[in-house]
């Protein structure tokens, strides 16, 4: 168990989550960090290849060359891709559930925040565990539909349905959210993670985390029901047999 989650890391987090709309940076370079504190639980960061699957503009890209790694990005959406300005050096532009990498061809397979994006998730996955090379480690972290920011921008309302609440936020603002309900972003639970990552074959599971929480708070994905609302954003650390 990892003592160094802390109460104060997980204030940290939330303080940034809180300006993930207003300054993404901000918010990404913060989680960024923590990633890479997190993973040297799992992996020996320096010397090995990342692909980070839905890594946008490359937020993520400082934190992994600065412990060693040599990083990939890889992007589906060209807009997200130049939201920095020149797309990342090196990034890969496909889809996550057609990853256009060889089998076992990392040494760990990132992915933060954007299985909820993906119309089949455990296609997405899979590819990652397919990806990554015997040995290797895939990171998975995601936004539980249920959670209070399943919705995203549209938050809370999306507890009334996906649908209602994107009607809601173009009432609202007149504009369509940028994470819109059955188009890219979808309803994913923490249960099925659970299952699929149990039932794949070809992983050893690590660890099933609430992402933000102190280590004292690991059980809550432990309880069916409780654990789709608080657990807020389930990671899931694999190893690839």
């Amino acid at each position: 168990m990892n003592r160094s989650a802390t109460v104060e890391r997980s204030v940290t987090l939330f303080r940034a989550f809180r300006k993930e709309q207003s300054d993404p940076e901000h918010f990404y370079t913060v989680l960024a960090a923590d990633s890479v504190d997190q993973l040297a639980q799992w992996a020996r960061l320096d010397g090995a290849t990342v692909l980070d699957v839905g890594g946008g503009p490359g937020y993520f890209a400082d934190a992994f060359r600065g412990a060693g790694a040599r990083y990939v990005g890889l992007e589906y959406d060209a807009s997200e891709m130049a939201a920095r300005g020149e797309p990342e050096p090196g990034t890969v532009r496909g889809s996550g559930e057609e990853l256009p990498i060889r089998d076992g061809a990392v040494d760990i397979c990132y992915s933060s925040n954007v299985l909820e994006h993906v119309r089949r998730p455990w296609v997405m996955a899979a590819e990652m565990v397919r990806a990554t090379k015997p040995g290797g480690v895939i990171y998975l972290s995601y936004t539980p539909w249920l959670s209070p920011h399943g919705g995203h921008e549209t938050a809370p309302w999306h507890y009334l349905g996906g649908h209602r609440a994107r009607r809601r936020f173009h009432r609202r603002t007149g504009a369509e959210a940028k994470n819109r309900f059955g188009e890219s972003l979808f309803a994913v639970s923490v249960g099925a993670g659970v299952r699929w990552a149990r039932s794949c074959p070809d992983v050893e599971v690590l660890a099933v985390l609430p992402r933000y929480h102190p280590w004292w708070a690991t059980w809550v994905v432990r309880v069916p029901g409780l654990r789709e609302v608080v657990s807020w954003n389930l990671l899931l650390v694999l190893r690839r047999r």
